[in-house]
């Protein structure tokens, strides 16, 4: 009888902790349209956002021209962001910004985790942005990958970006790929169209108390 209670009770603690980690989860993306999202792009294309950023077969679906960004209409503190993303036709560039700040744009202050194909997980800093890990000098400092995990062109690649206070890392595919210490504790959540089509899907994030 004893052992029976002890297995009821563990097993409501782990559904408990499991309904608790579902609380803490936000979907960004619901899969059939944009709600929850701003488009921006370089206002001298001419062309409107709603031409560049889309929904295509329950993904979003990027053009990658004009240069600009998809973010999100709330700001984010710490979380840990999982974002599924691949290329249509070749691999080009695109990038997932962090801690954007306002004031939309073409080049954000923000820090990109870099998606240019044969580049995914290196560090851009975006509209004098800077992190410690670096002496941050030029109009684009990078901080480098370490290790190359992308999957072919054509395949699903999964990125895993943890935001914590001031530390940001990231994850390729399950491998640990960068980290770095910015200042910057808050902001929005952007894709960045830059190059060519790119999809994405399964964009959700949880908090981290």
């Amino acid at each position: 009888m004893k052992a029976k209670f002890m297995l009821v009770a563990v097993a409501a603690v782990a559904l408990f902790a499991s309904c608790c980690n579902e609380c803490k989860k936000t979907v960004l993306f619901n899969g059939q349209d944009l709600s929850g999202w701003v488009g921006f792009v370089d206002p001298e294309s001419g062309v409107a956002a709603e031409d560049v950023y889309s929904v295509k077969d329950g993904n979003i679906y990027v053009e990658g021209n004009p240069f600009g960004y998809l973010r999100t209409e709330k700001k984010y503190g710490d979380y840990t962001l999982h974002v599924e993303w691949r290329w249509i036709g070749e691999g080009t560039n695109s990038g997932l910004f962090q801690r954007v700040q306002d004031g939309d744009k073409l080049w954000c202050t923000a820090i990109e985790c870099q998606l240019c194909s044969g580049k995914a997980g290196d560090y851009v800093m975006l509209g004098g942005s800077k992190i410690s890990d670096i002496e941050c000098v030029g109009e684009f400092p990078v901080k480098d990958r370490v290790g190359d995990f992308e999957k072919p062109i054509g395949e699903w690649n999964e990125a895993d970006i943890v935001c914590q206070g001031g530390k940001i890392t990231v994850y390729i595919n399950g491998q640990l790929q960068n980290e770095c210490t910015t200042n910057t504790t808050e902001g929005y959540i952007a894709l960045q169209s830059e190059g060519g089509p790119i999809e994405f899907r399964n964009l959700y994030l949880t908090a981290i108390e």
